[in-house]
């Protein structure tokens, strides 16, 4: 990250328009995307840094006339740019490029109207947003609460973890008068209990907006008593299990799952949606149990940025859809697949309505009710496992995900857990995991250990899985 002095750099809107009259008239798409982060970074019971962080990125995007169509070529720089080379290189990059397959006209203001008073939105004047290490004063004061407790005598409890907040505000123009501006908060806590020896551990993490949904009390109580019950170790061979996932641990799966849902791909065949013998899977049923799976930028307690703001093209994303408004879209719905992703272009071409991404994912089983507790309670024999870690793909055809466990792994009998087992391995695709899932609770904000820092802004259910694929004991710890 370029650090961007607190102060002395051009206000963003003033940016977009001056790379805007640099262009001259060309076609022109300008983003300016601003940040600011606090961080506080704790262990061993004590706060070891904090600090402040600020970034300017400025992105032009330039298109150009070529022989065949229209190319589009793009410069990016940090900090205080010089918008006249930056456009420039733009446009040395579009007239030295092929024709884009992603082309399509840019969209004008009547084309980008966005709900008036849609969180977040913010005229396209106003200055960014800003975070400050007063947002986390109430994580402050618990953890030093909770550090004062797992230091007294006889407490064997170790802490660590971070935790952040940033604000980010993006600044959009293009050469056909759109002007758009969004401010996001995003802020995510990761907290780590351990014995002294290091024998036994656990993690809870939360993602929010500004923390006072967020209680270090709960959390360190929580990690207290799995810390408690993994006194108690339980050798478990590898096999297929019945697994009870938390919420986070649905996250980091379910990310996984929708990160592949790109239509391009799907089509040729690259993909888990792909159909045998040509096309998508596009109608077929996903899931035995009628689950729903979304994005919306309207979503309550996960909305986010309510138009396409693209930097770079790819198979789903197009920077000639730059303004595009976005609404809530079905990905599968009541267990059918519905939608694939699809920038115009290519939803044009596969007389499909488009579909960008969209920066949040809701899980949810309609009528679902309980939690992940309520879902141990009803588990005669099997394992609890809080969270994943070190997930690869595969294979994409299938969507066959590898990772590890990590931080406790536990095991249940007769709806209590009972003790600790050992790190396992798994093999798995979430497609078949939503398939194959007998039961899930009520859906609520959850934060994945692996992924949640690329997707903050999830809404999952603890799901029940009957023979979850641990293919190996894993020697991590």
């Amino acid at each position: 990250m370029t650090p961007a002095p607190a102060a002395g750099l051009p206000a963003p809107h003033e940016v977009v328009e001056a790379a805007l009259d640099a262009a001259g008239g060309r076609g022109c798409v300008v983003v300016v995307e601003e940040s600011n982060e606090a961080e506080v970074r704790f262990a061993n019971n004590s706060v070891t840094t904090n600090g402040l962080r600020r970034d300017r990125r400025v992105t032009v995007v330039s298109f150009a006339e070529v022989a065949g169509g229209v190319s589009a070529g793009v410069a990016r720089h940090g900090g205080d740019v010089d918008v006249e080379s930056l456009v420039a290189a733009a446009r040395a990059d579009a007239l030295g490029s092929e024709p884009a397959d992603d082309a399509a006209p840019l969209l004008g203001p009547g084309d980008v109207v966005v709900p008036a008073g849609g969180r977040g939105v913010q005229r396209f004047e106003d200055p960014p947003g800003r975070s400050d290490l007063g947002v986390l004063d109430g994580v402050l004061s618990g953890l030093g609460a909770a550090f004062e407790r797992a230091g007294r005598p006889g407490v064997d409890r170790v802490l660590a973890g971070f935790a952040e907040h940033g604000v980010s505000t993006v600044y959009l123009g293009t050469s056909t008068g759109v002007r758009l501006a969004h401010r996001q908060p995003t802020g995510a806590l990761h907290l780590v209990a351990r014995s002294r020896d290091g024998s036994r551990s656990a993690w809870a993490g939360r993602g929010t907006e500004r923390f006072a949904d967020v209680s270090v009390d709960e959390l360190e109580e929580q990690l207290a008593g799995r810390l408690e019950v993994a006194r108690n170790r339980i050798d478990v061979a590898a096999g297929r299990h019945q697994t009870v996932l938390p919420p986070e641990a649905t996250a980091d799966l379910m990310v996984a799952l929708v990160e592949a849902m790109g239509g391009q791909d799907a089509e040729d065949g690259r993909t888990v949606f792909s159909r045998r013998g040509g096309g998508t899977r596009v109608g077929e049923v996903v899931a035995r149990l009628p689950f729903d799976l979304r994005s919306d930028p309207a979503e309550a307690g996960l909305a986010c940025t309510p138009f396409v703001v693209a930097s770079a093209s790819s198979a789903e994303q197009s920077v000639f859809d730059n303004g595009l408004p976005l609404a809530r879209t079905n990905w599968v719905r009541a267990g059918r697949l519905e939608r694939l992703r699809y920038h115009r272009a290519g939803a044009a071409r596969s007389q499909v309505e488009p579909t960008p991404p969209i920066d949040n994912v809701t899980l949810e089983l309609p009528g679902a009710t309980g939690s992940t507790d309520d879902l141990v309670r009803g588990t005669e024999r099997g394992l609890l496992v809080t969270c994943l870690w070190y997930i690869r793909e595969v294979d994409p055809t299938t969507l066959l995900l590898t990772g590890l466990t990590r931080d406790g792994v536990y095991v249940v009998e007769d709806g209590r857990v009972v003790g600790v087992a050992n790190n396992f391995r798994f093999n798995e695709s979430p497609l078949d995991l939503l398939d194959r899932a007998t039961e899930a609770g009520a859906s609520v904000r959850a934060l994945g250990r692996e992924f949640g820092e690329w997707l903050n802004r999830a809404a999952m259910p603890p799901l029940r899985i009957p023979d979850f694929n641990m293919s190996s004991v894993s020697q991590a710890s």
